[in-house]
């Protein structure tokens, strides 16, 4: 796993090998099962979340019903609100499937930042690409139908469509589980 997450910060950064040792010492890699909760809603937190292998989903519950408002694959990261602000989190992040998870703290990242500036400019330039993906991901989502949604998600994201639960991948595009059956219904049809 280690490798696979060299790799991705090859693509930014050149890393020697005390540099890769040092990441190795932190002991921050970490094993969860499917269904492990890692966030609860008015829960504090002062942990980010780096996948290396699996997949977390950020929802709401919102009167007894999970609003799912993101999914988060291999190498892709999130810092939860409320480790920001310092307050409860408002949401939950659970396991979707078996993940291997980085989890750091801001002071860890602090200490890093210290010894090796260069991880610094590698959180800015990935926070930078995540917000900018994020605003796109937004206004997109905000324009859309149901459908164009689902087609969005198909297009761009496949891996979900299959590795996501229904019930879950209808909350994220704002339907019911069977308005997304029929979605899926009229997109075969129209294919034929």
């Amino acid at each position: 796993m280690t490798n696979l997450l060299f790799d991705f910060i090859s693509k930014y950064i050149n890393l020697n090998k005390h540099e890769k040792d040092v990441i190795n010492s932190l002991g921050i890699f970490s094993s969860k099962k499917k269904g492990d909760i890692l966030l609860k809603e008015n829960e504090k937190s002062n942990k980010g979340y780096f996948v290396l292998k699996g997949c977390i989903r950020q929802y709401y519950n919102v009167d007894g019903n999970e609003k799912t408002t993101a999914f988060y694959t291999e190498l892709e990261g999130l810092t939860p609100t409320c480790v920001v602000t310092k307050e409860v989190s408002e949401y939950y992040i659970s396991c979707v499937e078996d993940s291997i998870l980085l989890m750091s703290t801001p002071e860890m990242e602090k200490e890093v930042f210290e010894k090796f500036p260069k991880f610094e400019k590698l959180c800015r330039i990935l926070a930078e690409e995540n917000l900018s993906k994020q605003q796109i991901d937004f206004d997109r989502f905000k324009i859309s139908s149901p459908e164009e949604r689902y087609l969005n998600l198909l297009n761009n994201r496949p891996d979900l469509i299959q590795r996501i639960p229904q019930h879950q991948l209808s909350s994220f595009i704002g339907v019911k589980p069977q308005s997304l059956s029929r979605i899926k219904a009229r997109i075969v049809e129209k294919n034929k």
